[in-house]
């Protein structure tokens, strides 16, 4: 095949995974801004309601890992085009839905789509160029943030000229046409990676899972002191050292714990985890926060387009600051980024925890988290990629994102709790839940600011190394001494 094959080739690849994983982003956040109507049409409770977001990011925890680890071990491309026919089933099953349960149940199945973002990393990793592969794994990265926040934008227009079921309706159809153009356009790629799925592991990571966001969620009405909350938040301790306890021993992990204590990886994964629980929540409350009639002392009564047009701005500027993360990382170096990311992100949540006076108060926020959270998770990407070696590119991508969802499904069902945790005679949170939601949002951010500077500086340690290389070839004997050191170390 000629060079101008190939490239056209993998070109096309890349076009066929860049739908995929907006398809898969768009459903994380589409649902979010009518969910106050699917609490009326589906007969249910707003703390009830939220589990439609929750049920999919936690699917998505568990199956993300599981499906890399299947698509590394039999072919990633049949397991993409498995995972896109299962997004498929999931979509349509929403469309039908007719009680909360069958919805909750839909989106556990959609969230299996998680699987997207390993494979199509990987299938990235083993078919581009080597020079492509960094760039390529962070348009992915970039579409699955910026996805989410078009999600939030497209939900209104499609209700208004159809109803909630096309929510689901049109991203089924373009998730089917994606599989069919996988099977066909998409190479099975060569690697392979013999083992086995650790499903001790999987049964684990989902028990500690749902045993605390059961808790979380049900605390409002069960009691933050009940036997039943203790009793879950204390299963769901031991059975996550049980999982990482299992996933150290395995040869194969899902989630590999030895990678995980690189200090510029796992450092980087906390700062993910707690961007995960912002993101999420904004997701899942913030239009129904705007959408809350003004009768009740706060609220804009928004509708779902004028929520979605709300949250707008946000999506602007995270594409145009996730664009300009790349040369900024350049200049200033990715952790430099993503620390200011962080911090420009406090006082986004910091608005909207306190200023609900006004619309531009909100539009002015919802700028901030933008600019915040395109900076950072592209600036995250390029860390993961300098941190770990080429061929474990795509794996601590995936892992990484993974974390963000498991940040989100936690964050998204705390938020739930105290919003939810008191409400007016309406059945409508009180104005002071989401003051306290959108305040412990900002002291998570200002955590994330603080563990952004644990980062080691790997720009710094990349020059070093560089530098050193060039003496050694310069100077052979510095290499001698070097390695004589080295020796005498190991010796004492």
């Amino acid at each position: 095949m000629t060079e101008t094959a190939t490239r056209s080739r993998y070109q096309l690849t890349f076009v066929v995974l860049a739908v995929a994983a907006a398809a898969y982003s768009l459903l994380q956040s589409l649902v979010s801004p009518v969910l106050p109507l699917l609490e009326t049409s589906l007969h249910t409770s707003q703390s009830t309601v939220t589990w439609v977001l929750t049920a999919y990011l936690l699917s998505a925890s568990v199956f993300t890992p599981i499906l890399g680890r299947i698509g590394d071990m039999i072919g990633k491309e049949k397991v993409l085009v498995g995972v896109l026919v299962a997004l498929a089933v999931g979509s349509v099953l929403a469309a039908l839905a007719t009680s909360i349960s069958v919805m909750i149940v839909a989106r556990a199945i959609q969230g299996v789509g998680g699987g997207v973002i390993p494979l199509a990393f990987g299938i990235i990793r083993d078919e581009f160029p080597r020079e492509k592969v960094a760039g390529a794994v962070g348009v992915i990265a970039a579409l699955l943030a910026v996805g989410g926040g078009l999600g939030l934008v497209l939900a209104g227009p499609i209700v208004n000229a159809l109803d909630y079921h096309w929510l689901f309706w049109i991203p089924g159809i373009v998730v089917a046409v994606a599989a069919v153009a996988t099977h066909l356009v998409v190479p099975e790629s060569p690697v392979r990676s013999p083992g086995r799925v650790s499903w001790t592991a999987a049964v684990l990571l989902s028990a500690w899972l749902v045993a605390l966001l059961v808790a979380v969620s049900e605390a409002p009405s069960w009691g933050w002191g009940s036997v039943s909350v203790v009793g879950l938040l204390v299963a769901s301790v031991v059975l996550a050292a049980a999982w990482g306890a299992v996933e150290l021993r395995s040869a194969q992990p899902l989630v590999d714990m030895r990678m995980m204590r690189v200090p510029a990886v796992w450092t980087t994964n906390l700062v993910a985890l707690l961007f995960g629980a912002g993101l999420y929540s904004v997701f899942a409350f913030l239009p129904e926060f705007v959408q809350t009639p003004s009768i009740a002392g706060y609220g804009f009564s928004a509708s779902i387009t004028e929520s979605g047009l709300i949250v707008l701005p946000m999506s602007v500027a995270m594409f145009v600051f996730g664009v300009l993360s790349g040369p900024l990382s350049a200049r200033f170096g990715a952790k430099t980024v993503l620390i200011a990311g962080s911090a420009v992100s406090i006082p986004s949540f910091a608005i909207m925890a306190f200023a609900h006076g006004a619309i531009w108060e909100i539009s002015l926020a919802m700028v901030l988290l933008g600019i915040g959270f395109g900076m950072a998770f592209s600036a995250m990407s390029n860390i993961i990629v300098d941190a770990v070696p080429s061929n474990q590119t795509g794996v601590a991508s995936g892992m990484n994102a993974n974390i963000r969802t498991i940040g989100g499904s936690i964050g998204a069902a705390v938020m739930a709790s105290v919003v939810t945790s008191n409400a007016l005679p309406s059945r409508l949170p009180k104005e002071s839940g989401y003051t306290s939601g959108f305040g412990m949002l900002a002291a998570v951010m200002l955590l994330a600011t603080l563990a952004g500077f644990l980062i080691p500086n790997l720009r710094k340690a990349g020059r070093d190394a560089h530098q050193r290389e060039q003496a050694e070839l310069a100077h052979p004997e510095l290499a001698l001494v070097a390695a004589g050191t080295v020796v005498g170390d190991e010796s004492e």
